[in-house]
């Protein structure tokens, strides 16, 4: 298989975080991808800015637990969380979120979703969206093997 083209990564992401937001009601989205250790916050669509263009350690960021452990998780209070650092998320609107793996395996992102409601739980249908969405990313942006 080819390497994905900047032109094409581009428009995968620019679906995927279109129709993330719409189709799980999110009042936020953003597409994260692995680059080394870190996690780079490639895209968002969100009724205010997050971390566009933002790197974070993979050891440090929510994005590096569901990439690292290549499982979804759903938080309905971010400030409640261990696993959420508060300095990163006290100047935004994020009160509560979701995030799952692109790519089954070897994780090479995430989407994550996110609510200005503290205490807000994501469904399984819109975790079940959300995996859809990453299994889609998945088949155009992993190399050879998936």
């Amino acid at each position: 298989m080819e390497p994905v083209t900047r032109e094409r990564l581009e428009q995968v992401m620019e679906v995927v975080r279109s129709a993330a937001r719409q189709l799980v009601g999110a009042d936020g989205v953003t597409l994260v991808l692995r680059d080394g250790d870190d996690c780079l916050y490639m895209e968002e669509d969100a009724i205010s800015p997050l971390w566009k263009g933002r790197r974070f350690p993979m050891r440090l960021c929510i994005s590096g637990w569901v990439m690292t452990l290549a499982s979804p998780v759903v938080i309905p209070d971010v400030f409640l969380d261990a696993r959420i650092p508060r300095d990163a998320y006290a100047p935004t609107f994020v009160r509560s979120m979701a995030m799952v793996p692109i790519g089954k395996e070897r994780p090479i992102g995430t989407i994550g979703a996110y609510w200005d409601t503290p205490g807000y739980e994501a469904t399984q249908g819109q975790i079940e969206t959300l995996l859809a969405l990453a299994d889609s990313a998945a088949l155009t942006l992993e190399p050879g093997d998936t």
